[in-house]
């Protein structure tokens, strides 16, 4: 853990200066988003990685708990106003999320990347959006928000579709009038409401039936259970978007970051290298696939 490695020569996903080596970060700021999941703001220790390190939307650090391991994780800040930190909302689900609810203001974990492909934010530019994510498929699509508030102008109607079990699982509500200031529609829904929520009541893929597309000018961003990415990409589908302007983030088991150990292969594909980030015509004939 003492020595930092920094590939320059790397470009995956147009991109340079990945950790391949752990470098220390020390956690500046713990909030708690809703049961189960929290958001760690982190800062590197080593001046010069801090310096040198960047990321895309949509790319994903493997980040180490010291004694428990490592768990591949996506930033959830924007990229450009995050103050030097790195990011990340973390639902506690394993061993070694579960071990991030032990850290504290001061404590330090383990970060190497940025890893993966990212979302295709260039080349949709003129297009609509629609981003279609449920419970902790938000925070990944964070970032890509703020990118796209930020060129607002270089980008149609922007839809965001966004649900979650209860109104207390909700991801960054206090965020969402300012996306919809910013010009990006903010459609919630819930699964089961309780006596505050006054939305809509319903899964994700229901939200299509809110609204018109133009499938020729179309891009539709997803992430989130795979079950519900399923129905978003019918939904899609449906309404003649092609499979090419379909991009899904998945989460497998990834261990390496760097596609060497196999745990997360999906047919030709390892989703830690060649993704997480796929547009759908490359996913097509294995998605429904459980096990590889």
């Amino acid at each position: 853990m003492t020595t930092t490695l920094i590939d320059t020569a790397s470009h995956q996903a147009g991109f340079e200066n990945k950790l391949l080596m752990p470098a220390w970060a020390e956690v500046v700021k713990i909030t708690p988003e809703a049961e189960g999941v929290t958001t760690f703001a982190l800062r590197f220790t080593d001046p010069e990685v801090q310096k040198r390190y960047r990321w895309e939307p949509g790319q994903f650090n493997m980040l180490y708990v010291p004694g428990y391991g490592e768990a591949a994780i996506s930033m959830s800040s924007d990229v450009s106003s995050s103050n030097g930190l790195v990011i990340h909302t973390i639902r506690q689900a394993a061993s070694v999320t579960k071990a991030t609810n032990r850290l504290r203001p001061g404590d330090v974990v383990g970060l190497r990347g940025p890893f993966g492909s990212s979302w295709p934010l260039e080349a949709i530019r003129g297009m609509d959006v629609v981003i279609a994510c449920g419970g902790i498929g938000l925070p990944p699509l964070r970032g890509a928000l703020y990118a796209i508030m930020r060129e607002r102008e270089k980008y149609g109607k922007v839809t965001l579709l966004y649900g979650a079990r209860t109104p207390k699982d909700l991801m960054y509500p206090d965020e969402y009038e300012t996306w919809n200031k910013a010009g990006i529609e903010v459609q919630a829904t819930v699964d089961r409401g309780d006596e505050t929520w006054t939305g809509r009541v319903g899964v994700v893929p229901m939200l299509f039936y809110h609204f018109r597309v133009d499938p020729h000018k179309t891009a539709v961003l997803t992430c989130g259970p795979e079950i519900m990415m399923r129905f978003v990409i019918y939904e899609a589908l449906a309404r003649r978007i092609p499979a090419s302007q379909i991009y899904v983030s998945l989460e497998r088991n990834m261990r390496c970051g760097q596609g060497f150990c196999g745990h997360c292969q999906m047919g030709p594909y390892f989703i830690c290298k060649d993704g997480p980030v796929f547009p759908f015509n490359r996913l097509g004939p294995f998605f429904n696939v459980e096990e590889y």
